[in-house]
């Protein structure tokens, strides 16, 4: 009977991560073996450290290495601006941008029927507290173009209609789009034009 080495548990393991199937961990994983010096052993000890200090900030649910992320500490960025997207990935996608000078929300995903996830699985309740305590003037809602993105925006617009400004995002993303994806003159021009719901 074959053994599994640790190779192959290591193939395995980079087979689960977003965009990499079986093959392209063989490769990813033969590469690092190559450059184990220069490559392997600088990744696995960032792994390590990475995996005793991330954690998820406890205002504005970003992942940093302290309780608070640098954006939410950032004084100049309490200029009553919130925008609220899906997860981490579309806050990195907005802040590659480097158009939007206000603070973060992340919801922690989207309403979904099918999926059983309601408003309490969301940080609904935290962004409700925010928009109190951080006199919050307006929030963006850069939700993602897909079903389940825009019936997320429009609860949260009817939660909070009268209570603050809401705008999304505009021109420029596509219906079925995800923030994540799009090119940093796109998601520049959505924010820029966004209008108000």
């Amino acid at each position: 009977m074959h053994e599994r080495s640790e190779i192959d548990s290591l193939i395995d393991l980079m087979a689960r991560l977003p965009g990499l199937g079986p093959r392209s961990a063989r490769r990813a994983v033969l590469h690092l073996i190559r450059k184990r010096g220069a490559l392997l052993r600088p990744l696995a000890e960032a792994m390590m450290r990475v995996a005793e200090t991330a954690r998820e900030c406890v205002n504005c649910g970003n992942v940093g290495t302290a309780d608070l992320c640098p954006i939410c500490t950032d004084a100049r960025r309490a200029n009553g601006l919130l925008c609220v997207v899906e997860d981490v990935a579309d806050l990195w996608a907005m802040e590659r941008s480097g158009v939007f000078k206000g603070r973060y929300h992340v919801l922690g995903g989207t309403l979904s029927a099918l999926d059983a996830v309601g408003p309490e699985e969301l940080r609904i309740p935290q962004l409700a507290r925010r928009i109190e305590e951080e006199a919050i003037s307006e929030v963006i809602l850069a939700l993602n173009a897909t079903v389940d993105g825009q019936t997320t925006a429009h609860y949260i617009a009817d939660q909070f209609e009268g209570r603050v400004e809401l705008t999304s995002l505009a021109q420029g993303v596509p219906i079925g789009g995800e923030l994540d994806y799009l090119d940093d003159g796109t998601i520049t021009a959505a924010l820029t034009a966004r209008k108000r719901i």
